[in-house]
């Protein structure tokens, strides 16, 4: 298998459909969620729906780029959830996700293989490879807290 099809494969069982990791994907975690669920603030720690801007402000960032465009986002802009205030903006936000996920795997499937190893935008950022696994990475960790996450809201209920 190309290492392009892995690495896309990794991402989407983190993001999409995989257990193998980690037992669970944020699209199994987030599916169910009610909007005021994901809202809902449990001390000082981020809300679920937080968490899902955040990772899809960086999928989306990313994107941008593997579509060719140049890479326009910025930390400090990472956590800018617009106001969640009914399911129909929750579902936006989730299946907005959903399809750049999608969008992004099969972009980096498609990838040839020899650009892993070539600069991604500038040379301070490190590889293709390098950000692909960040961004596997950073999936794996932010799904984590909304694991915990949600077991504290559903306790509160």
């Amino acid at each position: 298998m190309k290492l392009t099809t892995q690495i896309a494969n990794r991402f989407r069982e983190v993001i999409l459909n995989g257990t193998w990791v980690a037992n669970t994907n944020f699209r199994d975690q987030l599916t169910g969620l009610t909007w005021e669920q994901a809202t809902k603030k449990v001390g000082s720690l981020n809300t679920i729906a937080a968490l899902t801007f955040h990772i899809h402000y960086y999928i989306a960032g990313v994107l941008n780029v593997l579509r060719g465009g140049s890479l326009d986002i910025r930390d400090k802009y990472s956590f800018d959830l617009p106001l969640i205030q009914s399911q129909e903006d929750w579902e936006k936000l989730r299946n907005t996700l959903w399809s750049d996920a999608e969008e992004f795997a099969n972009r980096v499937e498609k990838m040839p293989a020899d650009r892993l190893q070539e600069v991604f935008v500038e040379e301070k950022y490190g590889t293709y490879q390098r950000n692909l696994d960040g961004m596997i990475e950073h999936g794996y960790y932010h799904l984590g807290q909304i694991v915990l996450i949600k077991k504290l809201v559903l306790a509160m209920e």
